[in-house]
């Protein structure tokens, strides 16, 4: 094997480790926003700002597959196999460009999606038997924030009438603080952040690493490509050879063979 072959291998090797990587983070922004909207998808209005993790997380199986198959490549020499990583590499762009198209369009619709969110805190009931109310309680404990955009927003709720004017839900205490009851001659003790910044910050972070990620992984990509493009030059000769190394084989059997049934004659 030659110094630039052995050279192009080792490239190729630690191109797939590189897919490996981008595959398993691409495959984890993809789960962490499927799980995201699990727990708070009755404050969106649809369920289309998850394709983009529903694609990635395509992608991230994709990007395993064709790291697993390069670096098989690297060992073996294989016409099929190279070929295999190619047109599954081209699959992979194709659908980590869908993935960030996707996360493009949805990372400035995040806000409009998040409508319903000050509805359901301006309809807060309290009841342990009302699911909004249960989701504002569980969306508030989860991500550790009070109101929409602060606690102050309880103070214009139908539900701080309703109990007095005089405490904001207990959902909204800082779990450091046992002692917090939802009381507002301590405030300090509740949650500072809006539930609506959390959600907003969260997502987007999410769909802008999708969107960056893709970018990185077609650069990989195609490294990938051009080393075994390189490893492919040689491949077309050799295959040419071993043709004609066979054709020659053939006919020196024929030829073995009539001269026997010459001789037989």
């Amino acid at each position: 094997m030659s110094e630039r072959r052995r050279i192009l291998k080792v490239v190729l090797q630690i191109t797939c480790q590189l897919l490996w990587l981008a595959g398993l983070v691409m495959g984890l922004s993809g789960m962490y926003l499927l799980l995201n909207f699990k727990h708070s998808r009755l404050f969106f209005r649809d369920i289309y700002i998850v394709l983009p993790a529903v694609v990635a997380i395509v992608s991230a199986a994709a990007l395993l597959c064709s790291g697993a198959i390069g670096c098989w490549v690297s060992v073996r020499e294989s016409t099929g196999l190279q070929a295999a990583f190619v047109y599954l590499l081209i699959i992979v762009f194709c659908l980590e460009a869908t993935a960030a198209a996707l996360a493009f369009v949805n990372i400035g619709k995040v806000d409009s999606e998040l409508a319903p969110l000050e509805n359901m805190f301006q309809n807060y009931s309290g009841s342990s038997q009302d699911p909004d109310s249960n989701a504002v309680d569980a969306i508030q404990e989860e991500i550790q924030c009070c109101g929409v955009h602060d606690y102050g927003d309880w103070l214009t709720s139908r539900w701080f009438i309703q109990t007095g004017k005089c405490r904001v839900p207990q959902s909204c205490c800082n779990s450091t603080f046992h002692t917090c009851n939802g009381t507002l001659d301590q405030p300090y003790m509740l949650y500072s952040q809006g539930c609506l910044v959390k959600l907003r910050g969260a997502m987007t972070f999410i769909l802008h690493l999708i969107l960056y990620l893709t970018a990185v992984v077609a650069v990989v990509q195609v490294m990938g490509l051009v080393s075994v493009a390189q490893l492919m030059k040689g491949q077309p000769l050799q295959d040419s050879v071993s043709l004609e190394q066979s054709k020659l084989f053939e006919t020196h059997k024929r030829t073995v063979v009539t001269d026997k049934q010459i001789r037989d004659l």
